[in-house]
């Protein structure tokens, strides 16, 4: 019997290509939208039953489903991760030990003993991050006297005044404003069980004691005084403000920002300001939980958030990668959904842009408060290479408060321009997360991206973004990328910007990323990089292959006109690796929330991102689909000249 010769490589990534396209046809849903499970860590689940347990809440049902995923996520060593592989968190593991134990597993079985060794060796409670202890305050696991001191007054404070609330990142304003009302009411709703075993005994570490950390702990001290004594009149009207701001920012889906930290945190804030579970805000809240809730037969989970807008756009460039026509009904029906979630209203952002007109879309079905310009740039994309014919002025709409988005350096964070302000990251309770919204090379990248497609490659905001693009560039090629894993993200992302944006293909910082994408790639033909590399210089642009990370350096190599043995082989690598139904198995989290401490995996990745790139390698040599070429609709803005190795574009 002889071997049937192997398929040519073209024709074996067609049919990879051919049966993801019709994959992830299969998932869109029948209003139009796509959307993919968001996948975090067990905080999600923990922090849902003690916030049941302080609502007075909680069933037998929901605590029993939700241990049994917390359970399930448990590794051999006793612990709990962030992220797929990485090694145990502290606080993850006080939290969901502290789940499981109000869920009923006694002290003394197996598991548990593993875990409350490992707490004991890692510093116990004491040396757990400040947000796992403010929740073990409430349940009268920890004193409130030895947590930093949010004082509610801050809501008094201008917005041109030195850590004001819009000072802070929208998702950290949002969690922020809510822990005030907490931390002023310093409510205990004890444990039916006592968490001793977790803890040492020796005293939280102490934070270092020169420049601006004195000067916040010696704050501290002062508030920590005030706190015992505030002035009655001024406290309670600060509580006040802040839960007037609080209910003001609900969305319609009941959420608050449609993530979970300030979803929890409002509605305990609420309860403390006497707002009963029956009152139409709490009822919607708890409701609305409802949606982000998954239950199959390992248990009950959260998602710390939902990603439709972002999921769609994907979805649809995707599709349009792989040589769907902009007149397909699955990418007219995914046009129309899209243009119904535009944010026509205001929102925070305006408080430092009040004269920009609205426009835009969000991450979630219901978030109209905060639009944000990676997904704006993204819908715009797809919408710009439809036939939809009610596209344009939502585009037109999109672009100009994307483009009014640009902070004073040229570069565009996610959701508000000029988010800056270092001090913040100083104040003794922000040891968790990212707090302000600086610029980052992905959004910007993908904003560039956008605004190329639809002609406006000339314009002053596209030639200030490149620049700000180029002076980003790491020392070895690469850009970090802030909402992704990693400098295989933010170089896959650049790349195709920069391209887009004017700069030719041989330019030396062209060539220099894709360097160091082909010096990073893996012996077996794709590209992965370890989530550790947001802590550890020695992981960047290491890790295991994934479908995602794979796909990403493609896209960035073929956006630079690279062909031969290296993107062969990462093609090969998406096509071998397929599943026999058209998609891509990715355990490992390539998606981040917060860099070094909250990571995500998003479903959809390890399908929409192959297909793109599948999608652009087959068809680059007959008809072009890179984004920013070919997709400006006669937007163009006057005509090219070389200089050096950029293009300029002059106005006519």
């Amino acid at each position: 019997m002889t071997t049937a010769p192997a398929a040519p490589p073209a024709s074996r990534a067609e049919r990879a290509l051919d049966a993801a396209r019709d994959h992830l046809l299969g998932l869109q849903s029948p209003e139009g939208w796509w959307k993919g499970e968001l996948q975090t860590n067990v905080t999600m689940d923990a922090e849902d039953l003690l916030l049941r347990h302080f609502l007075g809440i909680r069933t037998e049902e929901e605590t029993a489903e939700a241990a049994r995923w917390i359970r399930s996520q448990q590794r051999d060593d006793g612990t709990w991760a962030n992220f797929h592989g990485g090694p145990g968190d502290l606080s993850t593991t006080i939290e969901a030990y502290a789940a499981l134990r109000l869920a009923g597993d006694p002290a003394d079985a197996r598991h548990m003993k593993a875990a409350a060794e490992f707490v004991r060796q890692a510093g116990g409670i004491e040396n757990s991050r400040v947000f796992t202890r403010i929740w073990l305050a409430t349940a009268g696991q920890w004193s409130w006297d030895d947590l930093p001191v949010l004082p509610p007054e801050l809501m008094f404070l201008p917005s041109w005044f030195p850590l004001n609330v819009y000072d802070w990142a929208c998702w950290a304003r949002q969690t922020i404003v809510p822990l005030t009302i907490v931390s002023a009411r310093r409510p205990v709703r004890p444990l039916p069980v006592d968490l001793a075993e977790l803890r040492t005994g020796r005293p939280a570490p102490r934070r270092p004691r020169g420049g601006w950390d004195a000067v916040f702990t010696a704050l501290d001290g002062v508030l920590h005084r005030y706190q015992r004594r505030p002035i009655p009149g001024l406290r309670q009207a600060a509580i006040r403000r802040a839960a007037d701001w609080i209910v003001a920012r609900q969305e319609l889906d009941g959420s608050w920002g449609g993530i979970q930290p300030p979803w929890v945190y409002s509605l305990m804030a609420l309860d403390l300001c006497g707002y009963g579970l029956d009152h139409p805000v709490m009822d919607k809240g708890l409701r609305g939980l409802d949606r982000f809730t998954i239950r199959d037969e390992t248990g009950r989970r959260l998602e710390a958030c939902q990603s439709p807008v972002w999921d769609t756009a994907l979805a649809m460039n995707a599709l349009l990668d792989a040589g769907l026509p902009g007149d397909h009904p699955a990418v007219s029906c995914g046009a129309d959904w899209l243009l119904a979630e535009e944010v026509r209203g205001p929102g925070d952002w305006a408080v430092r842009r009040p004269s920009l007109a609205p426009g835009g879309w969000a991450f979630e079905f219901d978030n109209d408060g905060y639009p944000d310009t990676d997904d704006t740039a993204e819908v715009i994309l797809a919408l710009g290479r439809t036939s939809h014919p009610d596209a344009r002025p939502a585009i037109d709409r999109g672009m100009r408060w994307m483009a009014g988005m640009a902070s004073r350096d040229g570069g565009f964070a996610a959701f508000d321009a000029d988010n800056t302000r270092e001090l913040c990251k100083r104040l003794p309770f922000c040891d968790f997360g990212a707090v302000i919204d600086p610029p980052s090379a992905d959004v910007t990248a993908h904003v560039v991206e956008a605004l190329a497609a639809e002609g406006r490659a000339g314009s002053a905001v596209v030639r200030r973004a490149v620049l700000w693009l180029l002076k980003a560039q790491e020392p070895d090629g690469s850009w970090f990328g802030r909402w992704g894993a990693n400098h295989v993200y933010g170089t896959g992302a650049v790349l195709p910007a920069l391209v887009a944006g004017g700069v030719r293909q041989d330019a030396a910082c062209v060539r220099r990323a894709v360097s160091w994408l082909e010096r990073h790639q893996n012996g077996d033909g794709g590209w992965g990089e370890d989530l550790r590399s947001y802590d550890d210089p020695a992981w960047i642009g290491r890790g295991a292959s994934t479908p995602s990370q794979t796909a990403w350096a493609l896209i960035g190599l073929l956006a630079a006109g690279e062909s031969g043995p290296v993107v062969d082989r990462g093609v090969g690598w998406l096509v071998d690796n397929q599943r026999s139904d058209g998609t891509w198995d990715e355990d490992f989290f390539t998606g981040t929330g917060f860099p070094g401490d909250f990571y995500i995996n998003y479903h959809l990745y390890r399908l929409v991102f192959p297909v793109s790139a599948l999608g652009r390698y087959l068809r680059r040599g007959h008809h072009e689909v890179r984004h920013g070429e070919g997709h400006g609709g006669g937007h163009g803005e006057g005509h090219a000249e070389r200089d050096g190795g950029l293009v300029r574009v002059r106005p006519s």
